[in-house]
């Protein structure tokens, strides 16, 4: 038997164990950063480090990223419609605009 297999529940433990571990380090972060300097600028109340969890969740959501885990969808995306694109001709592309166009309900004006 492979003794690399044999440890593989110590393994799924310990990265468990330490994503809580950066979870918590990066909300509590995130939580002295807005007690410390957000009330005094805008007068918003202080934040639990619930809420500071919230936040994170609810940023990345709307904004994605967080490096490798969500930004590198959408610049694939980004690139795989640029290589489109660019591969389309001017009537192809004049054809896509018009249709693009329509569908979002946007007339021109010209």
């Amino acid at each position: 038997m492979n003794h690399y297999k044999r440890f593989w529940p110590l393994k799924i433990l310990f990265f468990l164990i330490a994503a809580v571990a950066l979870l918590s380090v990066v909300g509590f972060f995130v939580m002295t950063l807005w007690n410390r300097i957000l009330p005094d600028i805008t007068g918003v109340s202080v934040i639990s480090f619930w809420q500071a969890l919230g936040i994170l969740i609810l940023s990345r959501i709307l904004f994605g990223g967080w490096g490798r885990f969500g930004g590198r969808h959408f610049a694939h995306k980004r690139a795989r419609w640029q290589n489109k694109w660019q591969e389309m001709n001017n009537e192809e592309r004049t054809a896509f605009k018009a249709r693009w166009k329509e569908r979002c309900g946007r007339k021109d004006t010209t």
